[in-house]
């Protein structure tokens, strides 16, 4: 396919994608733009487990014990995953990223606590946003 070059304004209804090709070492970089809310699934995780990279959500419920998560590594850099505690049974749910940017841990103890990560496939997960729980 062709080039096709616009003046002017250029909207689309479903969002742009930017595919360039390096000329000296031939790597193809995609950049894409969506007017869309980003949707993945969810996973429900009660008490002990792992958290699963297939979903973007993962929601907590804890018991009145301690709960050990694990976070395998992302699959490709930008990978989001978010982790939510949606139910609070009195104990500490405590997130262990196999390889993690920011620390060793997150711990969730309340309703509403959540942290967003970002895989790097360089330092592993980073927490873009934390809400309440504890990294450490």
């Amino acid at each position: 396919m062709g080039t096709t070059t616009f003046s002017g304004p250029v909207r689309s209804e479903s969002g742009f994608e930017d595919i360039t090709k390096n000329a000296t070492t031939g790597a193809i970089t995609s950049n894409a733009s969506y007017n869309k809310a980003i949707r993945g699934g969810v996973q429900a995780l009660s008490g002990a487990g792992a958290a699963d990279i297939v979903n973007l959500i993962t929601e907590l419920t804890t018991g009145a014990g301690a709960a050990a998560v694990t976070l395998a590594d992302g699959s490709t850099s930008g990978q989001i995953k978010i982790i939510n505690h949606i139910v609070d049974g009195g104990g500490t749910a405590t997130v262990t990223p196999t390889t993690f940017a920011n620390g060793s841990t997150i711990a969730f103890d309340a309703v509403g606590e959540s942290v967003t990560l970002v895989w790097n496939s360089t330092v592993g997960w980073v927490a873009s946003s934390v809400n309440g729980a504890t990294v450490a």
